[in-house]
């Protein structure tokens, strides 16, 4: 399964098309998903969009799924059908190693000229480069949650 470090810049096309990073297309080789379809969406928790390899996104939209009961209760279908909204397949350009983001998704994370890749392990989040710098915690937020989960590792 591929892992994902680091971040990257990269500039966006006026076709809403954006060169992947080298080492994100190294990890996926190393993983054996190289020309492997990609899930692309808008993230739960910000202003981003989530890049996961197809089995990675498998497993832990399975896992998301185990919880729910779309069946019989209103609420849970409502949310897996708003969790499956704009979710896309894509596959990266064999000659350039490029993505074809849709344009409702770059509007979303509000991604324009330049885009922010970073490997947070499991997935890659793509950001406008100005909101991934304003989202993330400050130094102070950091070491007091570093702090609270190392208590918690005892």
């Amino acid at each position: 399964m591929a892992r994902f470090y680091g971040k990257s810049s990269a500039k966006v096309d006026d076709k809403g098309r954006i060169v992947f990073p080298a080492a994100f297309r190294a990890a996926l080789e190393r993983s054996g998903e190289s020309g492997a379809t990609l899930i692309i969406k808008k993230s739960v928790h910000g202003s981003c969009l989530d890049l996961y390899s197809l089995e990675e996104w498998i497993k832990r939209s399975d896992r998301v799924a185990e919880g729910l009961d779309t069946e019989l209760n209103p609420e849970h279908a409502a949310f897996w059908e708003k969790f499956n909204d704009d979710v896309y397949e894509i596959v990266l350009d064999g000659k350039l190693g490029r993505l074809n983001i849709p344009e409702n998704l770059l509007k979303a994370a509000g991604i324009s000229k330049e885009v922010t890749f970073a490997g947070v392990g499991y997935k890659i989040e793509l950001w406008d480069k100005e909101r991934r710098e304003a989202a993330l915690s400050n130094d102070e937020v950091f070491r007091k949650t570093a702090a609270e989960l190392s208590s918690r590792q005892r």
